[in-house]
């Protein structure tokens, strides 16, 4: 008696099938044993490679069903054309000539099964359990495929908005120096005038008071300008990273030491803003977290690489720590180094420091994500 195929395996519409087989009888043996277990079916036969590629070429199948041995080829020879086409029709061997060891090696090349002629009966089972592999590959290929291009949109949405930052920091940084500088430099002219020409000493008093609270906003000015876009990044990315090291040693009273491998290294402007804000981030991380009384800055350009060393001797990051879903700033760095064609190494033990190593190529980039803002 023949098995029919359960209602899970059993297909909605015809199964398109191409028969690779030179025996008519064998062939009328496969559509007599399909119509008995009642799985619609449309099937077109051949026994050439020629008629094989022709049939591919005009029609869709859902599967090739191939005897092993045919006059002057095998199944592996149609299967080595079968595995050249995208998406391509599972391919299962029927074959009474054929040994287990062969049919094995077959499965290896990729070959979704195989089946006896002896144990026909089985074909119905065995064509629609390959059909559901065969789809449920292609869904996971399309899964994977979609979520590829969605981390790219996601990477790209994050690279025009870190852009967008870089640049209304630069915006705001220009109106501080411009119009606030500006403003306060003369309030502060017209308080010592006031203070020089005051006959009363309360007045003198007042504008003394008011001048040294008027210098207070001024340096604050000055140092936002400073934090949106250093002008020190014009001077090159040496001497960017040593007043970086100099301004945060002097405001947390952690020492800082920065070696370099020349004194004037020769690197692109965004590349410059790529290793100047993680330096800026990783010495962040340092000021909040580590705990540290010492960080240790090494860049260097060996061979076309430029690499960014920030490492220090404080607490560590705890295990799991750089998986917490609100950990944006290292992740930051890590999308910025990608997007510059580089990669971002985070190393670190629990009492033992951290160090943040960011390499990225001098030659050959890729638009850099490093011009594109700091991280929250």
């Amino acid at each position: 008696m023949i098995p029919t195929p359960t209602d899970h395996d059993a297909p909605k519409s015809p199964v398109r099938v191409l028969h690779l087989e030179d025996s008519a009888a064998d062939h009328a043996l496969v559509r007599l044993t399909l119509r008995r277990a009642g799985m619609p079916h449309e099937i077109r036969q051949t026994d050439t490679l020629e008629g094989f590629t022709q049939w591919l070429h005009d029609e869709a199948f859902d599967l090739i069903l191939a005897d092993y041995r045919l006059p002057g080829f095998t199944a592996l020879d149609a299967w080595r054309i079968v595995e050249q086409q995208p998406a391509h029709p599972p391919f299962v061997l029927l074959s009474g000539a054929i040994g287990e060891a062969a049919a094995v090696d077959a499965m290896r090349l990729g070959i979704a099964d195989y089946l006896l002629k002896d144990d026909m009966a089985r074909l119905p089972h065995v064509l629609a359990r390959a059909i559901e592999v065969a789809e449920a590959r292609r869904a996971r290929e399309q899964a994977a495929a979609d979520l590829a291009e969605s981390q790219q949109r996601l990477a790209d949405l994050a690279e025009h908005l870190q852009t967008s930052i870089e640049e209304e920091r630069a915006a705001i940084a220009r109106e501080i120096h411009d119009d606030i500088g500006g403003a306060l430099a003369a309030v502060k002219f017209d308080l010592a005038w006031i203070g020089r020409h005051a006959q009363a000493d309360g007045l003198r008093e007042h504008a003394a008071t008011a001048t040294e609270m008027l210098q207070h906003a001024i340096d604050a000015s000055q140092r936002l300008m400073m934090n949106l876009r250093p002008p020190v990044l014009d001077q090159g990315l040496v001497a960017a990273v040593r007043w970086l090291a100099e301004t945060f040693e002097r405001r947390t009273r952690i020492r800082v030491r920065l070696t370099t491998s020349r004194e004037a290294l020769d690197v692109p402007s965004a590349l410059q803003l790529v290793a100047y804000r993680t330096a800026q981030e990783a010495l962040t991380n340092v000021h909040k977290h580590a705990q540290a009384a010492q960080v240790h800055i090494d860049l260097s350009d060996h061979e076309q690489v430029l690499t960014l060393e920030v490492t220090d001797d404080g607490c560590g990051i705890a295990p799991g720590m750089l998986q917490k879903s609100r950990s944006f700033g290292l992740r930051g760095l890590q999308e910025r180094a990608r997007r510059a064609g580089g990669w971002m190494d985070i190393s670190s033990r629990p009492g033992s420091g951290t160090s943040i190593i960011m390499t990225v190529p001098l030659t050959q980039q890729q638009t850099p994500a490093g011009d594109q803002g700091d991280t929250p």
